[in-house]
C-alpha cells in the first residue's frame, strides 16, 4: 500500500525538524535519540542525520558513527521488548502503521531459517531495521546473540558511511546517496561470510 500525500507531508516535516535540531550544539544527542527511536518506531533512518553531522565535522565521523551504532543497538533492544511482550498491543500496530505486514512474513521466514543471525541482514537491506527487532522479540530469539549481531552489523553500516566521509569529505555525499544500497549489499556479503566462517571455526 502506498503512503498518502498527508503521510509524505508529515514525514517531510519530521525530517526537516530533525535536520534543524542536528545543526544545534545538541546535534550529537539528537542523532543518538533518532538512532534509538528508528530501531523500534521512528520512520526515518539515522543515516541521513549521520551524514549531515559527519560532513560538518569529518574528523569526528567515527565518533558519530559509534554513538549512532550504540543508539541503534539500544533501540533494537527496545524493539525486541515490544515484539517479545507487547506484539499484539504495540508491535503489530507499529508494523501496520508503516504498511510492513507483507514484509513481516518475509522476515518471519528469515528468522525461521537463521534465527538471530537474520538480524545481520537487517543492517544491509532496505527493509526497516525495526521490523527485524520487533520480529526477533516475537520469535523470542536468543537475546545475547541478537544484541551481538546487531552491534556488529549496525556498526559496520554506520562506519561505512563515516569512513567514506572521513576519507573523501563532503564530495562523497552524492556517491553515498546514489550507491548506498550497492555498498551495503557488498558489506552484507562480507559480513555474512565472516559469520559463517566464525561459526565453523568455533
Amino acid at each position: 500500500m502506498e503512503q498518502s500525500q498527508e503521510q509524505y507531508g508529515l514525514l517531510q516535516r519530521i525530517y526537516l525538524r530533525c535536520m534543524a535540531w542536528i545543526q544545534t550544539p545538541a546535534g550529537v544527542w539528537v542523532l543518538f535519540f533518532i538512532a534509538v527511536a528508528e530501531s523500534s518506531f521512528f520512520p526515518i533512518p539515522p543515516d541521513v542525520f549521520l551524514i549531515a553531522l559527519c560532513i560538518g565535522a569529518p574528523k569526528k565521523s567515527f565518533k558519530y558513527a559509534a554513538l549512532c551504532s550504540l543508539g541503534s543497538v539500544l533501540g533494537g533492544a527496545l524493539g525486541y521488548a515490544l515484539g517479545w511482550g507487547f506484539m499484539d498491543t504495540l508491535g503489530t500496530p507499529i508494523l501496520e502503521m508503516y504498511h510492513l505486514q507483507e514484509k513481516y512474513v518475509v522476515v518471519q521466514d528469515a528468522f525461521r531459517r537463521y534465527d538471530a543471525w537474520a538480524v545481520g541482514m537487517a543492517a544491509f537491506t532496505p527493509i526497516p531495521y525495526k521490523l527485524f527487532t520487533i520480529t526477533a522479540g516475537a520469535f523470542k530469539t536468543n537475546f545475547v546473540t541478537f544484541m551481538v549481531v546487531s552491534l556488529v552489523a549496525r556498526s559496520a553500516r554506520f562506519c561505512l558511511v563515516a569512513g567514506l566521509i572521513y576519507f573523501f569529505g563532503a564530495k562523497v555525499q552524492y556517491f553515498i546517496n546514489k550507491y548506498f544500497n550497492i555498498l551495503t549489499v557488498v558489506f552484507m556479503v562480507l559480513l555474512i561470510g565472516g559469520f559463517v566462517l566464525l561459526k565453523y571455526l568455533l
